[in-house]
This record gives C-alpha cells, structure tokens and sequence, in this order.
C-alpha cells in the first residue's frame, strides 16, 4: 500500500504542476533573489567599519527599526539603502492629498484610468523624496564622526543622491512587477522579505546571550511565549469577519426566476492589514531622520525623544495606527456604494430599509470593528516592544522620575529597560511576516481552487472536479 504523502507537500506539488502559476511563483522568488543581491552592494564612499560601528552605537533607537525594513540595507548603506519606505511615503501623501485636492479626488473616481494617473504621480513623488533624502543621508555622515565619508563634498553628496534614488525606482519597479506578473502584493513581500532574512541571524543572537550567560534561560522561554501568542493573535484576527445577512427578493423575467436566496456581507475586523502599521512607522521616523542632519538642538531633541520605547514615540505611533486604520478604510470601501449595489439587484438587509438607512447601518457596523481592529494593531505592535526596549517613564511630565524610582525600588526595572531582544521579533515585524504570508498563501490558494487542485486549506472545502 503506497505512503499517503502529506497534504502540504501535495499542494506544493500541485502549485508546480500548474505552468502558470509555477511561472508566477518562481518569478516572484527570482525577483526578490535581485532584491537580496542588490542589498549587498555598497554605496561608493564609504568607509565600512566606521558605518558599522555608528550602527552598532544606534542599535536601540529608530534606526534599527528602519533598518529591519531594509532587510539590512540601510546599515550597510548599499544602493538599497531607502528601501521601499519613499515609495510608501508618496503613496501616504496621495493618498490624504486625494481628500482634500479636488483634481485628485476627481481622478481616484475615474476607475482603472485614474487610478493609474495617481500611481504614476505617486511614483514621480517617489522620486522627488528620494531625491531628498539621499541628500539629507549623505549630509548626516558626512556630520557623523568617525570619517565615514572618505571624500565629503558635494560630488559625494549627489553620488549619493543619484545611486539611492535609482535603487529605490528600482526597487519600486520589482515590487509592480512581483504584484503584475507574480503571486501576491510585491511591496509587500519586499519588506516581507527584508524581515525574513534577519531571523537567522537574532536567532544566533539569542543562543549567544544564553551561551554567554548573559541572559538567564528564562528569557528566551519568555519571548517563544510572547512570539506564539502573538502570531496566535494575528491569524485569529486577521481571519475574523462580521457577517451582514444580505436577502434577495425573488424577480421574475421572462419565465425564469431569479433571486430569492440569502447570502451575507462579509466585513473583516482589521480590513486595513499591516498599511497602517507601515504608514504610521514611516511617519514616526521622519522627525529622527531631520535629528540627524538639522544642526538644532531642539530638533536633536525631538529625535531623542521618538527613539523607541519612549513615550511620545509610544502616543504617536498610537495616534497613527488608529488614524490610517480609519482613513484606509474610508479609502477602500464605501458604505453608501455597497448599500445603492445591494438595492439595485434588489436585496436588503432584514430589518433595515434599504438605501441610506443601510448605508448607516454597514458604516456603524464598520466604524466598530476598525476601532476593534486598530485597538488590536495597538496591542500587538507595542506590548512585545516594552518587552524589548522597555517603557521610558522617566521622561514623562511630574511623574517620570518618581515612577522610574518607584519601579526600581520594586525590583521592577525590566520594565524600563525591556530585554534587548533584536527588533526582528517585535510585534510590528511578526505582525507583517505572518500578514503577508496569509495573503500570499490566500492568493496561492485561490490560484489552485480556480483549477480544480487542492490547496492548503482543506478544512470545509469541496474538493475540486479533479479530486
């Protein structure tokens, strides 16, 4: 009796079966392997050792959380070393600018049209950030000490601006790609992929300071316990949906009847993903970026101020997540639409009317599971980072320093000063690798339903005609 193979290894077997979807899957790993490769080449001018040990002394601030967006560019300074973060500024600022600009929310109305005139703005602005920062980049080591720069000046300087910039249209140009012709949203798995590659590594990390003694055993028990709950807590939510019951009256053409049946409306709990995480870290960083170059001490300041695990980075990253949870939300679905579309095939809703009063019901409905769902992007986001770096309550106005006492007097320290663990396994990185990796299995998923093959969800399923 031949061995029954597993199911998993059997839709992987399905997915290359299948010639086109095997191109598609094979395209998007070729174009993330360019990825990597480009990650390792390093910008000209600089002096390697000496941007390894800034690095190293920045390891506990912002920085090393961009850097993890990266995947490692940004502490190598390679032509990748913006990464994708430009890309999702522009896309933040057309994205508002689409609210307020009347030419623009007249263009976001036209359809496909439209939407491809605001992508292509986008990618112009892309360029123009770019083109900024790089600027802001090179001027920022060119201050730092330690001689990083080897030839400081203003050939350096657009060197710099034109090498970061063509990585980052670059870059910008495989994730549309991977998106097109590919499996899956390709900016996406670009920092999907950035995150990935550094595991190994604060694996290592980890066995090290076990090794070393310089973390008691419990320590790592601690964070699995954490890193479980957490990826726990984003496949539940992230699968959790509120369903409308939507019925349609039956109606009559010709001698056929049509409708009748009830179906349901189905909204998620968090329908924004991981956008407003990366949109209110990318926000967040900007002010520490200005630190670095502006010569104002308040400026400098306020990039102290918004290192990790302080409490205005804390109150603003808070303030963040939960304003692009509703603002993306506003962008992508439309109550009044969905509402007008379910009355002009004739359903309703038990027990509301249908047009505006349905409009109004759909939108409370949603305003309480974005508010549920940005409350749940909160949590997972910050309580593994106080496990990490800690809460800072000693800059907080009258209290701080009385608190912080207060704490050490209680043996309670850690935490203000958190574990150390890398960034790799806080709750925004596990929150976008185990996001995209659903999306992207989904999408796999659908692919291989579509053509009567098994996929990896079999719980429920009809099996295909070829089953």
């Amino acid at each position: 009796m031949p061995e029954e193979r597993s199911p998993i290894l059997s839709s992987i077997q399905n997915i290359f079966s299948i010639p086109d979807l095997r191109k598609r899957v094979l395209f998007m790993l070729g174009m993330l392997a360019v990825y990597r490769v480009g990650a390792f080449i390093h910008c000209p001018g600089i002096n390697n050792e000496a941007l390894e040990q800034l690095f190293n002394a920045q390891s506990g601030t912002i920085f090393g959380f961009l850097d993890m967006f990266t995947g490692g560019s940004l502490r190598r300074f390679s032509i990748f070393a913006l990464g994708i973060m430009p890309y999702i500024t522009a896309s933040i600022i057309l994205q508002l600018a689409t609210v307020v600009v009347p030419f623009l929310e007249k263009l976001s109305k036209e359809g496909e049209l439209g939407r491809k005139k605001i992508t292509q703005y986008t990618r112009y602005l892309t360029v123009v950030l770019t083109l900024f920062q790089g600027f802001m980049s090179a001027v920022a080591l060119e201050r730092s000490s330690g001689g990083i720069v080897l030839n400081p000046g203003w050939g350096f300087r657009l060197m710099v601006m034109i090498t970061l910039t063509t990585g980052t249209a670059f870059i910008m140009w495989i994730g549309e790609q991977i998106t097109e012709r590919g499996i899956g949203n390709g900016i996406s798995l670009i920092i999907f992929a950035g995150i990935v590659v550094g595991l190994p590594s604060a694996i290592l990390n980890i066995v090290d300071n076990v090794r070393s003694r310089t973390w008691s055993i419990f320590t790592p028990i601690i964070l699995i316990v954490v890193m479980v709950l957490v990826v726990a807590a984003v496949v539940f939510v992230e699968r959790g949906q509120r369903k409308i019951p939507v019925q349609y009256a039956k109606r009559v053409v010709g001698r056929r009847v049509y409708g009748g049946q009830a179906t349901h409306l189905p909204l998620r709990v968090n329908s924004g993903g991981v956008i407003p995480v990366i949109f209110a870290a990318s926000i967040v960083s900007i002010p520490s970026t200005l630190g670095m170059v502006m010569p104002y001490e308040w400026m400098r300041n306020l990039s102290s101020q918004l290192n990790q695990g302080m409490p205005l980075y804390n109150l603003l990253y808070i303030i963040g997540i939960i304003f692009f949870c509703f603002f993306y939300v506003s962008i992508i679905f439309n109550p009044m639409e969905v509402a007008d579309n379910i009355r002009k095939y004739g359903g309703y809703i038990p027990g509301i009317r249908p047009g505006h009063r349905t409009a109004e019901y759909i939108d409370s409905i949603l305003s309480r599971l974005t508010l549920a769902g940005s409350i749940y992007l909160v949590l997972i986001c910050l309580l593994p980072e106080f496990l990490i770096t800690g809460f800072k309550v000693q800059p907080i106005p009258f209290i701080g320093p009385k608190l912080d006492d207060w704490l050490n007097t209680l043996n309670m320290s850690w935490l203000t000063t958190g574990l150390g663990v890398t960034f790799y396994f806080g709750g925004t990185s596990l929150l976008i690798v185990v996001g995209v990796a659903m999306d992207t299995i989904q999408q796999i998923e659908s692919q291989l339903i579509m053509r009567h093959y098994d996929g990896f969800l079999k719980k429920g399923r009809i099996r295909g005609r070829r089953g």
